[in-house]
């Protein structure tokens, strides 16, 4: 627990099968109301993906109820802290995605899960400026053009794209700046760079591609900001939160983030 700031925020998905969204909506709607729970939860038939806030007592007994379902069992959310919660209030929907890209043959929790590295790999890598095979390792940034204004990683490919649904047309265009290398696919918190990571394993770019595991998020919890210059953007009041997971006291807002919609 922070000493000093008094709010736990986390953030979590799972792509799993679910076929019982509305009852299980009621349930943790209820149980986070009942603890003091703000934030989102989304639901849908290919998983769950949730960002909540609260007292760390609260947060944490929310979870291990959600956990008691063997469905989640395995979910290790996302740690920051803050002064006060940054959500308005409370949302848990049924949606028909956790995160929208309409390819609907695109279903993780049909599917194996797509390779990832971790975060202390990566940095090694970025390091050394080759993977473990030595071939040539290229950052791949699947976030929306605004958020990648607040930061990246060095050197990252951004392809300006103004919603995730864009991606895979995007990726269409690009085949050839990927062809022959290592492609890490990474995004704030995992859910789209795994999305992505399925689209990118059915292209023949003769070399691996593999998610960040944890996203940007679990890279600064695990590995700091080395490789990565800026803010990591996050969809709540905080605005966004440098490589110690505090929001910077001289953030600066992009120009790009005044005209977001």
């Amino acid at each position: 627990m922070s000493a000093a700031l008094p709010i736990l925020n986390i953030s979590s998905y799972k792509f799993v099968g679910l076929n019982d969204c509305a009852a299980l909506r009621e349930t943790l709607y209820q149980r986070a109301l009942a603890l003091g729970l703000k934030g989102t939860v989304l639901l849908a038939e290919e998983g769950i993906n949730l960002f909540l806030a609260g007292t760390a007592e609260a947060v944490r007994g929310w979870v291990a109820q959600l956990k008691a379902d063997q469905r989640f069992a395995d979910l290790d959310p996302k740690e920051s802290w803050s002064e006060a919660v940054p959500f308005k209030k409370l949302l848990v929907k049924v949606k028909r995605e956790i995160i929208r890209m309409d390819m609907p043959t695109v279903r993780p929790d049909q599917a194996a899960r797509p390779p990832a590295v971790t975060p202390e790999t990566l940095s090694r890598w970025l390091d050394q400026g080759v993977d473990d095979a030595g071939r040539p390792v290229v950052m791949l940034d699947t976030r929306n053009d605004f958020e990648v204004d607040y930061g990246t990683f060095d050197n990252a490919i951004d392809w300006r794209i103004k919603k995730f649904t864009e991606f895979p047309g995007a990726l269409a265009d690009h085949l050839d700046e990927l062809r022959g290398k290592t492609v890490v696919s990474f995004c704030t918190g995992g859910i789209r760079c795994e999305k992505a990571t399925i689209v990118l394993e059915q292209q023949a770019l003769d070399g691996p591609v593999y998610q960040l595991e944890g996203g940007i998020l679990r890279y600064f919890e695990l590995a700091g900001g080395k490789h990565y210059h800026g803010s990591c953007f996050v969809f709540d009041q905080r605005e966004a939160l440098d490589a110690g997971l505090h929001t910077p006291a001289d953030l600066q807002r992009p120009a790009s983030e005044a005209h977001r919609g």
